[in-house]
């Protein structure tokens, strides 16, 4: 069976996209970033959207894998009251990656501030042994809590309200978020176009 190789070493994030390709049962064996034996090159994420930071993950990671599938994932946090930030600096917008840090400087910038709409976006990019990519996009809307609330998930989870479900990320569980989040709004989209690229 072919291989698909998901481009992160992000634990959390590999467990939610493990859990939502299997619900796609696409005939593939998935394969962490971390179980692969070849030497991995380090990834420069320098792209200035989501999708070419994904794009220089698979592409990166096809160097040492060219026979694979691989699956890389470029998410973030914008918010409307910071002119879309962090955006593509989610990961690292306290300098390190720190997500307690990272959720303190959102809160603190936003103290005060009425409108705190936000969105979550994530744009997947898989690569097949050709190089022919596929993208798909996910984004849900919500609003920025005045302090953590839940939990579950990572990231920005605590402070991410979902109005449908008036909780944060962190207050739903994995099964919840996986069907409202970004990430699964992605993956359904790459689900949905999947089996004729495929045949492609």
């Amino acid at each position: 069976m072919a291989r698909l190789i998901l481009a992160s070493n992000n634990a959390h994030k590999i467990s939610e996209l493990k859990a939502m390709l299997a619900m796609l049962h696409i005939e593939l064996t998935v394969v962490p970033l971390n179980e692969l034996d070849s030497k991995i090159p380090e990834i420069v994420e320098n792209g200035k959207t989501f999708e070419e930071n994904a794009t220089i993950k698979v592409q990166t990671i096809a160097k040492v894998a060219p026979n694979d599938y691989i699956l890389a994932d470029d998410s973030g946090l914008s918010v409307d009251a910071l002119a879309g930030q962090p955006g593509v600096y989610s990961a690292r917008y306290a300098g390190d990656h720190d997500d307690e840090a990272n959720i303190d400087k959102v809160l603190t910038k936003l103290s005060g501030e009425k409108n705190r709409t936000a969105h979550f976006n994530s744009v997947l990019v898989l690569i097949d042994n050709h190089g022919r990519r596929l993208v798909a996009n996910g984004q849900v809307d919500g609003q920025i809590t005045t302090a953590r609330r839940g939990n579950n998930g990572f990231g920005y989870d605590p402070i991410f309200l979902v109005p449908q479900f008036d909780k944060t990320f962190a207050e739903l569980t994995a099964e919840e978020k996986n069907h409202v989040s970004h990430r699964g709004l992605a993956l359904k989209s790459l689900g949905q176009q999947l089996p004729d690229w495929l045949k492609g």
